[in-house]
């Protein structure tokens, strides 16, 4: 038997080859079922056309029987036959399984293990028993739960990518705008739940038009993804979340966090990002690469909005650039 699938047929299946004439005698099946203890049935024909299917189990119920032997050994084959009031179920080879299956079950119960003919061509007849036909039909059954697990295995990988792809940044790997903003939102919430700290840095790479105008745009973008790793290795905590907020612009969202917090991070990250030592002739503060970033702490409540943590940390910014960039800035030094 081959190797099964959805798609597999009955020709797939083993089948049994035993024809005979409606005018043999019964003792001469008698002694093929003797001699066959795995024949199921037998098919009959009439001048080579399908006439009746007798199962072994039938045959030999009606043998047992008071005189059985006496009555129908020496007589015809269709004697017996014409006792029987059941009608052989025929396929085509070319029948998937699990649809010849169903068929089965859907017959009455003492005929759901009556083999069933099957038609390989014109008056070609084979016979299948029933018991294999389930059995495959289960195996068949078996295999496509696997594949269903194995789809939604992939399925779920992808989108588990997809969502990958819809809040990553992939430049950077960073946390995109769409994430930042989503995770601002829900932290907003739960901080003010818990009337605690929720911070935000915002950091801008000093002079970076100047840079990717005279390096190159592929320089530009190794610039942000050294930035962004150092900006990365500074935020420890897994609640603490790092996005790439826009072109050469960073955000860090703190919760739980003081602005005594924040300024010490703020520190931390901006002497990486020096430590860096990647050469920038073109800025006016420092012969490599420096940041500017923006403080903003606050403790949300119902008057408040998010949008309003990320107004006071872009004040802070904006003055920490107009102040000579290279430095940090916290929103409350601006009242």
């Amino acid at each position: 038997m081959q190797a099964l699938s959805l798609e597999s047929t009955l020709q797939d299946l083993f089948l049994y080859d035993f024809t005979i004439e409606s005018s043999t005698l019964s003792h001469t099946v008698y002694k093929v079922f003797a001699d066959n203890h795995l024949l199921p049935g037998v098919i009959i024909t009439q001048q080579k056309l399908l006439w009746k299917m007798i199962s072994r189990r039938e045959f030999l119920e009606r043998m047992s029987r008071p005189y059985g032997l006496e009555l129908f050994s020496r007589r015809p084959i269709s004697n017996l036959c014409m006792l029987s009031k059941n009608e052989p179920l025929v396929f085509s080879s070319d029948t998937r399984i699990v649809i010849a299956a169903k068929q089965c079950l859907w017959r009455s119960p003492e005929l759901v293990y009556e083999p069933v003919v099957v038609e390989l061509k014109p008056r070609e007849y084979r016979l299948l028993d029933v018991y294999q036909l389930l059995v495959a039909q289960s195996d068949i059954h078996e295999l496509a739960n696997l594949l269903i697990q194995e789809l939604y295995y992939k399925l779920e990988t992808a989108n588990h990518k997809l969502q990958k792809l819809a809040t990553v940044d992939s430049l950077t790997n960073l946390a995109n705008r769409r994430q930042f903003d989503e995770y601002l939102y829900q932290q907003w919430q739960q901080m003010r739940r818990q009337i605690d700290w929720l911070s935000l840095i915002l950091i801008d790479v000093d002079y970076f038009k100047f840079y990717n105008d005279n390096y190159g745009h592929i320089a530009g973008d190794f610039c942000l993804q050294e930035v962004a790793k150092a900006i990365k290795s500074n935020v420890q905590r897994a609640t603490d979340l790092v996005a790439r907020y826009g072109g050469e612009e960073f955000a860090v969202i703190l919760p739980t966090t003081s602005a005594d917090g924040a300024i010490y991070l703020a520190e931390q990250i901006m002497n990486s990002v020096r430590n860096l030592k990647i050469v920038h002739k073109k800025s006016a503060v420092s012969p490599y690469v420096t940041i500017s970033l923006g403080v903003a702490s606050v403790i949300p409540n119902l008057e408040m909005k998010p949008s309003d943590l990320i107004a006071l940390a872009d004040a802070a910014l904006y003055k920490a650039k107009s102040s000579g960039r290279d430095r940090y800035i916290l929103h409350a030094e601006l009242e």
